[in-house]
């Protein structure tokens, strides 16, 4: 893990960012950061309030100011699944480290998205779920340095193979 001084992690909701960042950064002893979390600690808002009271352009504003506030140090990122969006988020990220895609297939995330109406999920005006995985996935692959395939893997093995493609 060489010059990697930080491990951003990205993917669609429910691709296991939050879960595995944690147990990623106890592993190798780095600090954690949870974007949503501190969207969440600087607006003193859950994140479906934003989305539901102040929209989806606002929500990814709040989030692209969060991200560019960030200088992270030994640390392991978890993103939310819409940082995606913004180019100036995106290009801040990819300079602090390594970013890596951990992938699931629609199906795996429809499975795991149970909760989609309190989740917090950014879907544009009229955008379907599966509108949404198409949209992002392509920008997914392109910013990721490496990409871990999460669909049947347990946490536990996704973290694994982190370690390993690092």
């Amino acid at each position: 893990m060489q010059h990697h001084e930080n491990i951003v992690l990205i993917g669609m909701p429910g691709a296991g960012k939050s879960t595995v960042g944690v147990v990623l950064a106890k592993t190798l002893g780095m600090q954690f950061i949870d974007t949503d979390i501190l969207i969440q600690e600087r607006t003193g808002r859950m994140l479906q309030a934003i989305l539901d009271e102040d929209g989806p352009a606002a929500f990814k504003r709040i989030e692209e100011e969060t991200i560019l506030s960030l200088h992270p140090h030994r640390t392991v990122i978890a993103t939310g699944g819409s940082v995606i969006c913004s180019a100036d988020a995106m290009a801040h990220l990819t300079s602090a480290g390594v970013v890596v895609y951990l992938r699931v297939s629609y199906e795996e995330m429809e499975k795991r998205l149970k909760n989609i109406t309190t989740r917090g999920i950014v879907l544009l005006p009229g955008q379907s779920l599966r509108g949404m995985y198409d949209r992002r996935a392509p920008l997914y692959e392109q910013y990721a340095d490496l990409t871990i395939a999460c669909s049947d893997e347990d946490f536990e093995a996704v973290v694994r193979n982190v370690i390993a493609a690092l």
